[in-house]
């Protein structure tokens, strides 16, 4: 189903409702399908229909039109939905589609109050706002948009964070990739603490798809669905005979990469020694390289140092 058969549930009943019903109205609601669930990232799979599953848009009014006709609307609107053949929505689906205001819409996302009509954020609105918030209120289709007022925000969020906000969030991910995986990781091994040099990895790893998503400019979406959206990316950003870009598949055998035990024997932890016996070193300092790679095609940097701590100062500097 999803943004496709969304997108003929509107046009067969949804447009032909408003039309009829809400003739004067029919130019002001912003109509699409987009938000929470994997359906409005196009990741809907047999296994995601177990739960929140089944046909619907979102229609979205400006306050004052809520206010007149939001009740109404919403009425008409879900009488169709629960004719729709197949649909089992549950109330928290229901929640997510349906008639809701622009702002309440975005507020809801975004997890602040915001006023949609005012097409900007300040630098401490961006700052409370969750990577992974921000592709879910970007994501999916708009059908339709007369007044423009649901779509000017969308596009103000989709131009991406300002350089400032942008430096800030690198520069918090650098240091927590070079923390987990270029000192911590080491540190723990030499004690023989493996609980905690698995953290220092699973952080790592993290660090590493969030520095990736921040160089491309794209927000990355919820967690489980980061590595497929990164990809996605990675494979269209490379020559198309080539099934996986090169970020991509370190980034899976840093995943699978259990680290070496037995590399550790007898080492003493030194701040200016690289154990390139262990697997998980060489893959984090190789990860390193292709994120210095891409800070310098973006202009942040012209250096090659792969120890990533070494750029915050840098990064932040120039803000």
């Amino acid at each position: 189903m999803g943004i496709g058969s969304s997108r003929r549930f509107y046009e067969s009943e949804v447009a032909p409702m408003i039309r009829r019903k809400f003739p004067e109205y029919e130019g002001r609601i912003a109509v699409g399908i987009c938000g929470e669930g994997s359906d409005c990232f196009g990741y809907d799979d047999f296994i995601s229909r177990d739960h929140d599953f089944g046909t619907g848009v979102c229609l979205w009014l400006t306050d004052d039109d809520m206010r007149s006709i939001g009740s109404e609307l919403n009425a008409e609107y879900e009488y169709l939905v629960d004719q729709h053949p197949g649909n089992k929505l549950t109330e928290r689906l229901r929640a997510r589609r349906g008639c809701m205001t622009i702002s309440g819409f975005y507020s809801k996302i975004l997890g602040t109050e915001l006023s949609a009509s005012a097409t900007s954020l300040s630098d401490d609105e961006w700052n409370r706002i969750d990577h992974a918030c921000l592709a879910t209120a970007v994501n999916g289709t708009v059908f339709r948009d007369d007044l423009g007022v649901f779509t000017s925000f969308r596009r103000l969020l989709l131009d991406y964070y300002p350089d400032n906000i942008w430096r800030i969030r690198l520069a918090n991910e650098l240091h927590k990739y070079a923390a987990s995986l270029q000192v911590n990781y080491a540190r723990c091994m030499c004690r023989g603490d493996w609980v905690a040099a698995r953290l220092c990895h699973m952080q790592g790893l993290e660090a590493a798809m969030q520095l990736y998503f921040l160089l491309k400019r794209q927000y990355p979406p919820y967690y489980k669905w980061t590595f497929r959206r990164l990809e996605e990316i990675d494979r269209e950003s490379v020559d198309s005979s080539k099934v996986y870009g090169g970020f991509s598949t370190l980034i899976k055998k840093l995943a699978d990469e259990p680290g070496d035990k037995s590399a550790w024997e007898g080492i003493k932890y030194s701040p200016n020694y690289i154990n390139l016996s262990d697997p998980m070193i060489v893959l984090a300092e190789r990860i390193a390289g292709c994120l210095v790679d891409m800070m310098n095609k973006n202009g942040l940097t012209d250096r090659t140092n792969p120890y990533l701590e070494t750029y915050v100062d840098e990064i932040l500097k120039t803000r």
